[in-house]
Order: C-alpha cells, then sequence, then structure tokens
C-alpha cells in the first residue's frame, strides 16, 4: 500500500508530474503544518494553568524547528527509502540526491520502494512528499506534549523527541506506508495516520504520563484551564488543517481525496455531538471543552480510516468515539489514577485504537480498488483481525521503546522539574518569561 493509502501508478507507468495533484499536496503539506502551529500550540496552551502557557506554546513551536531538522538528515530516509521490511536506507540522509532529477527547474515523478517488487511511481515531486511526510513527524511528537505538560523539563522534551522521533515514529511509518514495510505487506490499512501518528503518540503519551508521575496538586488543586478562548482557535485550526492530513493523504487530486474530506468532516461532527450529549445528560450542561474535545477524537478516530469507508460509516464511526473517548478521558483517567494533562491517550490514544478497528469493519472495497487488486480492502473478520494485530505491534514497540528512552534521559539529564519550579510554572523557571495580561 501507498503511504498514506494515496493513489500510485505501476513503476513502469512513468507518468508525468500531474500539476493538479502537486498543487492539492502542496496546500495540504501548509494545512498539516498548520495544525502544530499555531492549531495544536493554541489548544494545548488553552487548557493549561496561566503560569504554563508560554512553556506549552514553546513546546510545539520548538519541535516543529527540531522535527524539521531531524526529518531532513536521517527520518525522511529511514521511514520511506527502500531498504527491508522493518527499516529504510540510507538513501537520503540530510536528503542526499532529492534534487538529482531536476532539470531546468522541472522534475520528474519519483519512485516509491524503488528496486522493489511493490515499487510504484508517484504523480507529485519527490521534494513536496518528503515536505507533506515532514508535517507528520512534526505533528506526532508534540501531539505526545499533551500528555507531560506542566512537569517536563524542556532539555529533556527536545532529547527524548529527537531519540523517540527516529527510534519510534520512523519505523512504525516504514512498517506501514512504505511499500516494502511488514505491516503494509500484511495488509494493515492506515489511511492517514491512525496507528502511526495518533495510536503511536498516545501510547507514548500514556508512557510518559505515567513515569512522570502526577503533577502537584492533581486531585486536589485547581488545574482548570487558563483560556478556553485558545483551545477553542486551536481545536478549530486543528479541524480545517485535519483536511490537508486526511485529504491530502490520497496523494492526489481525486474522488478518493474529496471522500476523505466528507468522512472527515462527517465524524468529527458526529463526535463532537455524541460527547456533548453525553455530558448534557450526565452533568446537566454541555460544555466547551467537551465539544471540541469530542469533535478532536472524531478527527482522530477517522484518520486511519478516512480513504476506506463512506459517510455513514464515518458517522458511526464518530458517535462511537466521542461517546468512547468522553468515558476514557473523564471516567477511565480517574478510576486508573493517571495525569494525562491534556488527554493525549484519552482522545489520540484511545481514539485512534477505535478508528484503526473500525476501519477493518466498515472498509468498502472500491474506495481502494486498483487494477492490481480489484477488490480493494473490505470490511471482514479478517481485516479487523489485521487491524487488531497491527495496533498491538504499535502499542508494544511504542510502549516498550519510549520506556526504555525516558529512563535514560531521566538518568542522565533528567525528566522533571523540580517542585519550587513546578509550583512557580514553567514560564518564568524554564524560559524566564510571563503572561502578564
Amino acid at each position: 500500500m501507498v503511504a498514506g493509502g494515496g493513489r500510485a501508478f505501476a513503476a513502469d507507468a512513468a507518468p508525468a508530474i500531474d500539476t493538479g495533484d502537486t498543487a492539492w499536496m502542496l496546500v495540504s503539506t501548509a494545512l498539516v503544518l498548520m495544525m502544530t502551529i499555531p492549531g495544536l500550540a493554541l489548544f494545548y496552551a488553552g487548557m493549561v494553568r496561566k503560569k504554563n502557557v508560554l512553556a506549552t506554546l514553546m513546546q510545539s513551536f520548538a519541535l516543529c524547528c527540531i522535527m524539521s531538522i531531524v526529518w531532513m538528515v536521517a527520518g525522511y530516509s529511514l521511514a520511506f527509502t527502500t531498504g527491508t521490511p522493518w527499516i529504510g536506507g540510507a538513501s537520503r540522509l540530510l536528503l542526499n540526491g532529492l534534487g538529482e532529477h531536476i532539470h531546468n527547474g522541472v522534475d520528474i515523478p519519483f519512485v516509491l520502494g524503488a528496486d522493489s517488487p511493490n515499487a510504484t511511481t508517484m504523480t507529485i515531486p519527490e521534494s513536496v512528499f518528503m515536505m507533506f511526510q515532514m508535517t507528520f513527524a512534526i505533528i506526532t511528537p508534540a501531539l505526545i506534549s499533551g500528555a507531560y505538560a506542566e512537569r517536563m523539563k524542556f532539555s529533556a522534551m527536545c532529547v527524548f523527541s529527537i531519540a523517540w522521533s527516529l527510534m519510534v515514529y520512523a519505523p512504525i511509518a516504514h512498517w506501514v506506508w512504505s511499500p516494502i514495510g511488514w505491516l503494509a505487506g500484511m495488509g494493515a490499512a492506515d489511511f492517514a495516520g491512525g496507528t502511526v501518528v495518533h495510536i503511536n503518540a498516545g501510547i507514548a503519551g500514556l508512557v510518559c504520563a505515567l513515569v512522570l508521575g502526577r503533577r502537584k496538586g492533581f486531585g486536589h488543586d485547581d488545574l482548570a484551564p487558563f483560556n478556553l478562548t485558545y483551545a477553542v482557535i486551536g481545536a478549530s485550526l486543528l479541524w480545517v488543517g485535519w483536511f490537508g492530513f486526511n485529504a491530502g493523504s490520497a496523494v492526489g487530486a481525486g474522488g478518493r481525496a474529496g471522500m476523505a474530506m466528507v468522512t472527515t468532516q462527517i465524524a468529527a461532527a458526529g463526535a463532537g455531538v455524541a460527547w456533548i450529549a453525553i455530558e448534557w445528560i450526565r452533568a446537566g450542561k454541555p460544555t466547551v471543552l467537551g465539544i471540541i474535545s469530542g469533535a478532536v477524537g472524531g478527527l482522530v478516530a477517522i484518520t486511519p480510516a478516512a480513504g476506506f469507508v463512506l459517510p455513514g460509516s464515518a458517522l458511526l464511526i464518530g458517535l462511537i468515539t466521542g461517546a468512547v473517548c468522553y468515558w476514557s478521558a473523564t471516567s477511565l483517567k480517574h478510576m486508573l489514577g493517571y495525569d494525562d494533562s491534556l488527554d493525549a491517550f484519552g482522545v489520540h490514544g484511545v481514539g485512534g485504537i477505535i478508528g484503526a478497528l473500525l476501519t477493518g469493519v466498515f472498509a468498502y472495497g472500491p474506495l481502494s480498488a486498483t487494477d492490481a487488486n480489484p477488490t480493494g480492502i473490505v470490511g471482514s473478520a479478517h481485516q479487523l483481525l489485521v487491524q487488531a494485530e497491527a495496533v498491538m505491534v504499535t502499542v508494544v514497540w511504542c510502549s516498550v521503546i519510549s520506556i526504555v528512552l525516558l529512563k535514560i534521559v531521566d538518568a542522565t539529564i533528567g525528566l522533571r522539574v523540580t517542585p519550587d519550579q513546578e509550583l512557580e510554572g514553567l514560564d518564568t523557571s524554564l524560559h524566564g518569561e510571563q503572561i502578564n495580561a
């Protein structure tokens, strides 16, 4: 399967660059980048306390810078070049050779999985494909920061995120999205990142929350959000940007991209409605935090399914996810006592798992059918089992490597700020700045 579940052609067809596909992918890339800065940055910053707002914004912005370099240096090569079913090769380290096919400013299509039985020739330049995938590599570690918000050292975040990107994100991206990846070969369906992005980030977030421990005052102090207006603006930017995330993962401007956009909108709406309906019944009032959390959960869940399911299935995915994520972000978290500060696991981990599994139930074959596979990926007991196996592999690999990395970082430079720094707030104690208004 092509990365992101997108459109491609047999390697011997050698199509020219499609300007319509390329234009859509350039727009999609900008939309996905907007999801991190300013979308996720504002979404998370609006949900922390005033003394940690700038530090939370800093995390997303800094990771945007750092992950761009990591992806350029090694991440892209490890994830998407031909190597083994387990990891890519070294042919694109430092993006070596990325411009070797450009002549007089004109590029030619590149072959994904070159020299492999599953080689596919894309209709966009490799530079655009690389940059689109870079935006995914940026937002994934940024999502994790929601679990350890208000208590991880900035230096520890930087070191952990770099190592995690290379040892967890890049291998799993290769397994799922490379034409020779072993999970792709098994038939796992992940259109835009249910396993690669959301389950990955959610599980890593849960591990971070457990290893760091709870925030000071958790369970008895007022940890209410400082400014839900920021969070609403951030969630809105995430929603709009998600069309690039999901419809862009068609890697072309066609009917599958259009269907992915439709299913994305419907699932997000369904999950937002489901969350506040339950909240309204249980607590007597629908909340702003509830509806934005539900909508984001729906966006998460439809991510693996967006190019595989029809609108009716998308609505069911959204409704189910809104209800389950409400439970995981409220009852489950309090039942088990872990402090997932901004519900990175409760929304992204749980929502990603629901979406990945339901892809195996609701997949509509014609959306993914090709000449080589005329039936496409069809919802069935077999496909559900394959999806469950991919979920478990992601959970286990991410959990084990994340724990090891966190323990190494803790033993060397330390993971958590001091109690005094936490009490003072990370804005002042780590960055020497504060919000005065």
